[in-house]
């Protein structure tokens, strides 16, 4: 191995420790005292089926995400570093969802709650892109960029005009991709702020 190749998959190695020291803290901090009231039932869970060791097909991939093709051509070694990193976004988005119970108990407005979890999502991408490959980032970037003119994604503002309501602003910046989660064999499942009414 090249020195200048072996430096690389340190860097890489290193940004994905910080990633996740990053992401450790912000679980831990994100979330205000009143959050307890809802935390336990608030906060999503993933749901982790089996990972094949080989590519989900052999033939052309048709999927309009890019991301999902270039995990098409990962090996399986790079496929399970990819499912652990978006299992670290899971996380960040689970903090989220308990952001959102939270500022809701708190009697924060829709706009206040929607704007907020926008910052958050932006932020939780950062995170995890920072153990991602450069090629995995330029991809991303780049359909983010021809989409919504910001690398990181759609602004508040931006998906209010596309949803007009806070609340479904909200909503969006706590989804997930389904096609990059079924490529990596995972499912997020939000979970709800309020308990569900009594059958």
């Amino acid at each position: 191995m090249s020195v200048p190749s072996l430096t690389v998959r340190l860097l890489r190695r290193a940004a994905l420790v910080a990633a996740t020291v990053l992401a450790t803290t912000l679980s831990t901090t994100l979330v205000a005292a009143p959050a307890a009231q809802c935390a336990e039932s608030c906060g999503g869970s993933v749901v982790v089926a089996p990972l094949s060791q080989e590519p989900p097909s052999t033939g052309p991939c048709t999927s309009p995400e890019p991301v999902v093709c270039e995990i098409r051509r990962s090996t399986p070694a790079e496929r399970v570093e990819q499912r652990e990193i978006r299992m670290r976004y899971h996380q960040l988005i689970g903090d989220m969802d308990r952001e959102r119970c939270a500022m809701r108990t708190e009697g924060r407005s829709p706009e206040e709650i929607a704007r907020r979890l926008v910052d958050m999502r932006n932020d939780a991408k950062e995170i995890t892109r920072a153990g991602m490959s450069p090629e995995d980032v330029r991809l991303l970037e780049e359909r983010n960029l021809a989409k919504y003119g910001n690398p990181l994604g759609p602004t508040a503002d931006q998906l209010y005009l596309k949803y007009g309501s806070w609340e479904k602003v909200a909503d969006a910046a706590t989804r997930t991709s389904g096609a990059v989660d079924g490529e990596l064999g995972l499912e997020y499942r939000p979970c709800p702020c309020e308990p569900a009414p009594a059958a």
